[in-house]
């Protein structure tokens, strides 16, 4: 067990810092709302679309910024990465657009897409076997052979930093819309888009209560919430909510989660499936399972809105097509 000292968590301006830097990179994605959801649900509700960011997930913004803060005699050694798609892409783009090399460890189980799409932008990408091997460990060992910068998923906070601007845009988006949301929904697999936008709701929307939300088998962050220290899944579960499958909330992630949330929600892959086709329908917006957790939470009513407005993030859209085909049909 290693006995460094923790990284300091980030704070929100640490959250405004990663806004400029992101600023002309990151599309700040809109705010949406569609009356027929509305009627729907029986309430007002907003949606964040992060499925129309960059590389089509909210996970741009913090590999954009966490590459931003590596020093400039350090980006020649390159970046490494560990995930099952929409970090990888994220990293991949971002250390493109800083002509850095990127190296990314990914499951050989992985939607197609995002192993296609993380090539695409550049990446060197190293398969392994999620069930046999360890990607934190082949990451780590590549790090310390060559020198390059490991850029984690969640547990940074460089990276919890740049994807607490979802939580601050979220602030600002209702404010210009004259709203003030009363809960925000989050989906949820290592706790960096949840805890960060938490810590930037803490400041800039005080009142509101944020929910994460987690597939079925992989309620983790709701069940350490509820016992009060990090917990894990019990091995063997399973989920196509791929983007989601972290096994224990991250040591920072869940500092900060256990201070701002109100709670923590699980859906099932069905109520996924039923939230993707609700927002092909009522917004035009194409989700993975994952992404639409959060939906899938306010349409299942796990959480009491009435007379409640609801901003709900939907994290990502990088789908493979006969999921999307299932979830339509």
């Amino acid at each position: 067990m290693s006995h460094q000292a923790p990284d300091p968590l980030p704070n929100p301006s640490d959250i405004i810092a990663a806004a400029n830097r992101l600023a002309g990179h990151a599309v700040r994605t809109p705010l949406l709302n569609a009356p027929l959801l509305d009627d729907l649900v029986g309430t007002r509700v907003l949606v964040k679309p992060e499925m129309l960011q960059r590389t089509g997930s909210f996970k741009f913004r913090g590999a954009y910024n966490r590459i931003s803060m590596i020093p400039e005699a350090d980006r020649e050694k390159g970046v490494i990465a560990f995930s099952s798609g929409n970090h990888a892409q994220g990293v991949a783009c971002a250390a493109r657009d800083f002509g850095i090399r990127a190296t990314i460890v990914m499951p050989a189980d992985a939607p197609h897409i995002k192993v296609e799409n993380t090539r695409s932008y550049g990446a060197d990408v190293r398969l392994y076997d999620r069930y046999r091997e360890n990607r934190q460990a082949i990451g780590e060992a590549l790090a310390a052979e060559t020198g390059a910068t490991l850029v984690k998923p969640y547990d940074d906070p460089g990276i919890i930093a740049g994807q607490g601007t979802v939580g601050l845009e979220i602030a600002e988006q209702a404010a210009e819309l004259g709203m003030k949301p009363d809960i925000v929904l989050v989906c949820c697999g290592g706790g960096g888009l949840v805890s960060g936008t938490a810590l930037a709701l803490s400041e800039y929307l005080p009142h509101a209560d944020v929910y994460s939300v987690e597939p079925a088998g992989f309620d983790d962050t709701a069940r350490s919430l509820a016992a009060g220290e990090r917990l894990e899944n019990a091995p063997g579960a399973a989920s196509i909510c791929d983007a989601l499958l972290a096994s224990t909330p991250g040591e920072l992630t869940f500092a900060l989660i256990s201070r701002f949330l109100k709670g923590g929600l699980m859906v099932t892959d069905t109520e996924a499936l039923d939230a993707m086709a609700v927002a092909f329908r009522y917004l035009k917006l194409v989700s993975e399972p994952g992404g639409a957790v959060a939906l899938a939470a306010l349409l299942a009513g796990r959480v009491d809105v009435r007379g409640k407005t609801v901003a709900v993030v939907m994290s990502g859209g990088n789908v493979d097509p006969a999921r999307f085909r299932e979830a339509l049909a």
